[in-house]
């Protein structure tokens, strides 16, 4: 069984954990699979928008993608999450890659 399959399985168990959903989406996109890593990264943020990893991970796939402005937009929801949270690591990386981006 890979990654995938094992993430799968462990996900029908808990359905709804966030850390679940963000690895099953980071190995999608380690297998070269962005679209359902897309729909991974979008389902976790329509369930745990305070989940405030999935922003950057999102928000790069978006970029390689050539959505320079829903990137921009992603990471800028991303920093108000982490505001919101007081993390400020995040709140850090955010930030950078999104002024990198931007300017």
């Amino acid at each position: 069984m890979n990654r995938i399959e094992q993430l799968q399985v462990f996900l029908k168990e808990s359905p709804g954990d966030s850390f679940l959903i963000h690895a099953l989406a980071l190995e999608y996109v380690k297998a070269g699979d962005e679209v359902m890593a897309k729909q991974y990264f979008e389902q976790n943020l329509d369930q745990a928008p305070a989940y405030v990893a999935t922003y950057y991970h999102l928000g790069k796939l978006l970029e390689r993608a050539g959505a320079v402005d829903e990137a921009a937009g992603i990471y800028s929801q991303g920093m108000e999450q982490a505001r919101a949270a007081g993390d400020q690591h995040a709140l850090s990386e955010l930030r950078s890659v999104y002024e990198d981006l931007i300017y």
